[in-house]
């Protein structure tokens, strides 16, 4: 059992050191007493880690394209302690049939015959597919390079982060929560739950109803190549959601794009899941894979509307949801990140009066939508 340290006196305990909460504390860093705890031993471990890194703002429902517009202008503009940009233009491509590319194009992509899909990526089999669409304003982004950006405006901040600290024990005291976490005690006005798959767990755990978040597989793997592809080359993407694959400098990443529900554990491929996915992006293009490097599996989050969570939780004051992104935790970080901040430095009072404006997005957001107890 962890030897509980004194205890830390905080306006806001950010729970979860994936994309979620370290640009959450980093925006935050230098306005209040922050605190990040993360149970695993380093900091984004689990899905965050395991990214595609492909960025689309054609991507996701209404609201998460909104998110993933106003966080690509902030990325854009980002760059590394060595003047290195996080994130650049990436085209993506949709190839199915005729059916599938109308139902899955969204507005501002561009539809191409399958003459001009193969002009772009020549790999593509003639007569394997009947259409396509392409995103022109999608962009690419370094994951690690990103995480460790904003765990150094934290850190520089004064933001505390203590990894290898799962919380343990949460009460209610007062005007706010009384928490352990590893061997590390904290007294909090605020806790945000940043915990990702495990967000409804964490709720749990502090006697705050569950929102019915669901943990969803997705398999990734790095192969190399016999032949190099061209860097510039789309990302492309089967129309049903069955593949996808992009260049990379190891040789491409290769994905079954699968959405299975899962428990929120350390997800680890299945036999047979990358060579499936393989198997089917050669029916449609001559990838000419030479074998895997390595291959991973990630947990994407959602709501069962699959719009992300970012509020007050209805009934248990202080408690924070920054949860349920789904795949789309990298594109909308910056824009929730700004939307969690704007929250928590006003507090519940000023929504509930009205001195702070609430935008349609954040009210898209909002956890009051999802409550079980209704």
């Amino acid at each position: 059992m962890a030897i509980q340290r004194n205890t830390n006196d905080v306006d806001v305990l950010i729970v979860g050191a994936g994309i979620a909460g370290l640009s959450l504390a980093s925006r935050l860093a230098g306005e209040c007493r922050v605190a990040l705890v993360e149970a695993e031993p380093s900091l984004a471990y689990h899905t965050s880690s395991r990214s595609a890194q492909q960025l689309i703002p054609s991507y996701g429902p209404p609201p998460v394209q909104e998110l993933t517009r106003r966080t690509l202008g902030a990325l854009r503009a980002a760059v590394d302690d060595d003047g290195r940009r996080l994130a650049w233009p990436s085209r993506f491509m949709l190839v199915g049939t005729g059916g599938d590319v109308a139902a899955e194009a969204h507005a501002g992509m561009r539809h191409l015959s399958p003459e001009e899909a193969r002009a772009l990526v020549p790999l593509l089999r003639d007569g394997a597919f009947e259409a396509a669409a392409l995103d022109t304003d999608s962009v690419r982004t370094d994951a690690p390079a990103l995480l460790a950006y904003h765990e150094g405006l934290a850190r520089a901040g004064g933001v505390a982060i203590y990894p290898g600290s799962p919380v343990h024990t949460a009460q209610r005291v007062g005007d706010g929560w009384l928490v352990g976490a590893g061997t590390e005690g904290f007294h909090a006005a605020c806790v945000v739950n940043a915990a990702g798959a495990w967000a409804d767990d964490l709720a749990i755990l502090f006697g705050v109803e569950r929102l019915g978040l669901q943990p969803y597989r997705r398999t990734a793997a790095l192969v190399s190549l016999s032949e190099a592809l061209d860097p510039e080359m789309p990302m492309v993407a089967a129309a049903d959601d069955t593949w996808y694959f992009r260049p990379d400098p190891a040789g491409a990443l290769v994905s079954p794009s699968e959405a299975e529900p899962s428990r929120a554990e350390d997800a680890v491929p299945r036999p047979g899941d990358v060579e499936r996915a393989i198997g089917l992006i050669r029916e449609v293009a001559d990838l000419p894979v030479s074998g895997i490097v390595r291959a991973w599996t990630g947990l994407r989050t959602s709501a069962a509307d699959g719009v992300p969570v970012l509020g007050f939780d209805p009934e248990a004051p202080g408690f924070f949801w920054l949860a349920g992104q789904g795949g789309y935790g990298f594109q909308t970080s910056a824009a929730m990140a700004e939307d969690a901040a704007g929250q928590l430095l006003a507090g519940p009072e000023a929504l509930r009066t009205g001195a702070r404006p609430v935008s349609e997005t954040e009210r898209a957001l909002d956890p009051h939508r999802l409550s079980v107890r209704r």
